[in-house]
């Protein structure tokens, strides 16, 4: 956990609107969105963004080129100046508590032991990458080691570039990274590269290699290339891998959100429908959690349409309680 970035807001009291789990683009933007409609909103953030070890985010109109740390400090600022709480934790728990005439509650609790109610509760905790084991690879993680093309494809143009296969998906990646560059190999690490298969890499001028890797070799700090099984070192600057993409789901088993695999065996996440609605009445998801294919700007968008749609839910609520409390002339007045 990252702890010096920025200070904790107070704790609140009693009820709030909203809590936000997880303080990401997703939700900052939709904390952002319900602070503005004045609505109550506490932002649980446990300070380990997806994109933390990236120098900076890219594809995102205006802010391409702008470090992760610096977008999520303004957008927690932002979201106080609205009067929105951000605070820094790690969720325990959370469960559905005792509805309020109908409307939902939901206990929180965090790792410290403090805790909260809240009407309704937006899950943008993002997800987890889980890398190959192959010594080496890790450490180079954001950098070296890279997965998205959109994210990172300027920044490695030209360099040699080989593509870590770990499933299908491998070679959707292996053609959008040879846009960027003419030295790409693709080491096939036991997964099926079929006739087909090796016929489109060949017409793209892409090589296979089919012997085993056994780890990344460094350079000054850099990847440098990939030792196989037989003892060689294929040159490599940069390596490309699609990763297993896990739903971040600490502290919400309770919630008994419905989540999915993902195809082919690459991960898994929260089953989500219309802006992030699920399964459990009261709860949206949004940003990675659920799209695991997002970026920033694209997670920040779903955040805003979950944010919007919880506040209109809440506008409905808040007219169903003044309408059973009104007396019944004013009420059919």
């Amino acid at each position: 956990m990252q702890t010096s970035h920025y200070s904790s807001d107070a704790w609140p009291g009693g009820t709030v609107d909203v809590v936000v789990v997880g303080g990401g683009a997703a939700g900052l933007n939709g904390a952002l969105m319900l602070a503005r409609s004045r609505r109550s909103v506490l932002v649980v953030d446990s300070g380990a963004p997806r994109n933390a070890p990236a120098e900076a985010v890219h594809g995102f109109i205006v802010l391409d080129g702008t470090a992760p740390s610096e977008i999520l400090a303004r957008g927690r600022e932002q979201v106080r100046h609205y009067g929105g709480r951000v605070v820094l934790g790690e969720l325990a728990s959370a469960e559905p508590a005792e509805p309020v005439a109908g409307d939902p509650r939901f206990a929180l609790t965090l790792a410290d032991g403090r805790g909260v109610s809240a009407r309704r509760v937006l899950v943008a905790t993002g997800l987890r990458d889980v890398l190959p084991e192959v010594p080496g690879l890790a450490g180079h993680w954001g950098r070296g080691v890279v997965h998205c093309p959109y994210c990172h494809g300027w920044e490695v143009r030209d360099e040699p570039i080989g593509i870590l296969a770990t499933g299908p998906g491998s070679l959707h990646q292996a053609l959008l990274f040879r846009q960027l560059t003419d030295d790409l190999v693709y080491f096939s690490h036991g997964t099926r590269v079929d006739r087909d298969t090796r016929a489109r890499l060949a017409a793209r001028g892409i090589r296979v290699i089919d012997t085993a890797v056994t780890g990344i070799v460094a350079d000054d700090g850099a990847p440098a290339g990939v030792r196989l099984a037989d003892g060689t070192v294929v040159a490599r600057r940069v390596i490309a891998v699609a990763t297993r993409t896990l739903a971040r789901t600490e502290g919400l088993d309770g919630l008994k959100l419905p989540m999915e695999d993902l195809p082919d065996g690459t991960g898994r996440r929260f089953a989500s429908a219309l802006a992030g609605s699920t399964g459990v009445p009261g709860v949206w998801v949004a940003g990675n959690a659920t799209e695991p294919t997002a970026q920033v700007g694209a997670a920040a968008a779903a955040g805003a349409l979950a944010g919007a749609h919880i506040n209109a839910d809440l506008a409905a609520a808040d007219t169903d309680a003044a309408l059973a409390a009104a007396p019944a002339g004013e009420a059919t007045a």
